[in-house]
């Protein structure tokens, strides 16, 4: 695993302190919940117990009829286009829905009913024909009144019923009909039943109603002297509302007040959004409690018409609030007439005020951000250090086989250091024995050249005594084996020599190309009967070298062609100008090289001779092709060798960009 990858895994290890203390502030957030929630459920119980105590004229249980406060006058002409803000209720069945509205004078009705037969008359006509209508009973204080309604064709409806009744329009819908009246305001406690006939169906769904029975169902609506006693009891910052079975509020009192930023326990706005992402209920659940609602549609609200009190916290409309929300059932005589349901801003702004659980948090992610930032940043700097230690022991084996003994970090007191200093100290030791290994050839060129002239001289004088057969074999093969000793001693004298001169070799401006066409002209008899081919430019390509070193490597490199080409094969001489100076290139017809000495061939001492072949008798040390390389290297450029395409033969190349200049002050003797 690399250090970086390590190092952040550490960091993400560390992560555990912010989430530990997120689950802290979770922990004690709910704690705080669960304690305003109970506080809250403990006052609504109690104005509800009020409530039941003050008011004598609770809400009836079951199912009732609401009547909205006509907020405009409503155009009785059957479109229902007045009724938009008023929700309507269905019946039992959900053939029909019904919205009631009322003004100061009157009670007025919208009834859709769907119906797909269609059979329609007149109420009370003459002909005593039965069709589609629809039967209202009103009961108040000063009696029950009872009407039959029910038309033919669109238009006014027609009514049939004692005293004062209805007034409206009958309206065809493309379900069904639409009727729209306008009824005298009766005096509170009032019910109102409606019953819907279907004179083309005879089975049981010929009838349907709102409610069950039939028994009016009452008419409840927003009382102005329950929402007295509400405003009488209701907390400060706190709203009241009421509500009958079936949710319909029937008297609110108080308002919810927006949070003041001035407040000095008010938080901070970075305190308030981290409230409000990691711990404040969503802002979408405030919606069904909005206040302006005349039904509450929320699960508090049911579960408290049920018979058990319930409470929730939602978000607040400001950021970082939080209002507590606790509905509990009113009773009466064991009998659930409604509910109460109490909102608060709740002070969960505790959590917020409480600066040291907060303050954990804070400090914590604090610390790991500027954590995560000292390891990365230390992480960096170690694995730039540990690159440049890794690309400097990558350099440390030179082109020319040289070993270069600088090491970055030596300075260093760290553990890297130390490892730098080590690499440097093996280093140095590699490099003096491969400097030793360097200079062994001529070493062992110079001190063996005397104890074999000694032994060349006695065997030239061995030759002039008389000798057996049997010795004279043995003499003859001893004067074989010095002379081919001879033979290593001399080329090994040779590269030490070149090895010199190209040392010390200085650079002149020459032409390339006409050195290439002479040594040509001067190779033909010497590979001859081989065919030798010239591709070389006519124009003049001045390159700054050494043309005699230059002219010894490409003898080098004709002299090994030769040595690999049959008699009837072919070797080709070519220079190519190039941006940089010029590539020159030998290649010949033969076998290919070893795929894996391609790398290999210009190192000292290596050769792929055959020395069981004829023409490889000779001692090959492998340092011809080593003497070529450089060559190549003195003059900026590199020697490459590789078969050529269809693997019939090899090219040797040298790429050449010229030595470099040496200024004239430099060159010059000191006075």
């Amino acid at each position: 695993m690399r250090l970086r990858t390590t190092l952040i895994l550490v960091t993400l290890a560390a992560l555990v302190l912010p989430w530990a203390a997120w689950q802290l502030v979770l922990q004690l957030e709910a704690l705080l919940r669960e304690g305003q929630e109970a506080a809250q459920l403990a006052s609504a119980r109690a104005l509800a117990r009020a409530v039941a105590a003050t008011y004598s004229e609770l809400p009836p249980a079951g199912a009732t009829h609401y009547v909205h406060a006509a907020n405009a006058p409503i155009l009785i002409d059957g479109s229902g286009d007045d009724w938009g803000s008023y929700p309507a209720t269905r019946s039992g069945d959900g053939r029909a829905t019904l919205a009631l509205a009322a003004d100061a004078h009157s009670l007025y009705a919208l009834i859709d009913v769907a119906d797909g037969t269609r059979d329609r008359a007149d109420v009370g006509n003459p002909l005593g024909l039965s069709g589609d209508r629809i039967e209202l009973v009103l009961r108040d204080p000063f009696g029950q009144r009872q009407w039959s309604l029910g038309n033919a064709a669109p238009g006014s409806l027609q009514i049939a019923g004692a005293g004062a009744g209805p007034v409206g329009e009958w309206q065809e819908t493309s379900g069904g009909y639409r009727i729209e009246l306008r009824l005298p305001k009766p005096a509170p406690p009032a019910a109102l039943g409606i019953v819907v006939r279907d004179a083309g169906t005879s089975s049981a769904g010929a009838t349907l109603r709102f409610g069950a029975g039939d028994e009016p169902l009452a008419l409840l609506g927003a009382d102005p002297v329950l929402a007295r006693v509400l405003a009488a009891l209701a907390p400060e910052r706190a709203r009241l509302r009421i509500v009958s079975s079936e949710g319909w509020v029937l008297a609110r009192a108080g308002t919810v007040p927006p949070a003041n930023p001035a407040a000095p326990e008010a938080p901070g706005r970075w305190r308030a959004l981290l409230y409000r992402v990691l711990l404040a209920p969503p802002i979408e659940a405030g919606r069904e409690f909005a206040p302006e609602l005349a039904r509450l549609d929320t699960s508090v609200v049911w579960q408290a018409l049920s018979g058990v009190a319930a409470s929730a916290v939602r978000a607040g409309s400001e950021t970082g609030t939080v209002i507590v929300a606790a509905a509990v059932p009113i009773e009466r005589d064991g009998v659930v007439r409604g509910a109460l349901l109490l909102e608060q801003p709740g002070d969960a702004l505790l959590v917020l005020a409480n600066r040291a659980v907060f303050g954990v948090l804070a400090a914590s992610l604090l610390a790991v951000l500027l954590g995560a930032l000292v390891v990365l940043g230390y992480s960096g700097v170690l694995s730039w250090r540990i690159r440049r230690l890794r690309n400097a022991a990558e350099r440390v084996l030179r082109p020319d086989g040289r070993i270069d003994p600088h090491v970055p970090l030596l300075g260093a007191r760290d553990d890297l250091g130390d490892l730098a200093r080590s690499f440097a100290r093996l280093l140095g030791e590699i490099g003096a024995y491969t400097d030793y290994l360097r200079t062994l050839g001529s070493k062992l060129s110079h001190e063996l050249h005397t104890p074999l002239a000694i032994v060349r001289s006695s065997l030239d004088n061995l030759e002039h005594e008389t000798l057996s057969e049997g010795a004279r074999t043995y003499a003859e093969r001893a004067r074989a084996g010095a002379d081919r000793l001879n033979g290593i001693l001399r080329a090994m004298s040779e590269a030490s020599r070149v090895e010199r001169a190209i040392a010390s070799a200085e650079g002149e401006d020459f032409d390339l190309a006409e050195l290439v066409r002479s040594s040509a002209e001067a190779y033909r008899d010497l590979v001859a009967p081989r065919k030798l081919e010239l591709d070389a430019p006519e124009q003049a390509l001045v390159l700054h070298g050494a043309p005699d070193l230059i002219a010894q490597a490409l003898d080098k490199l004709v002299d090994n062609a030769r040595s690999f080409t049959a008699p009837d094969g072919w070797i080709r001489l070519s220079l190519r100008r190039t941006d940089e100076g010029g590539e020159l290139t030998v290649a010949n017809l033969g076998p290919p090289l070893p795929e894996r000495m391609a790398e290999r061939l210009f190192d000292s001492l290596v050769s792929v001779r055959d020395p069981r072949r004829p023409s490889d008798a000779s001692p090959h040390l492998g340092l011809g092709l080593f003497i070529v390389r450089l060559v190549a290297e003195l003059h900026g450029g590199d020697a490459v060798a590789a078969n050529l395409p269809g693997s019939d033969g090899v090219a040797f190349t040298l790429k050449l960009r010229g030595m470099r200049r040496t200024p004239l002050a430099a060159r010059a003797p000191a006075a």
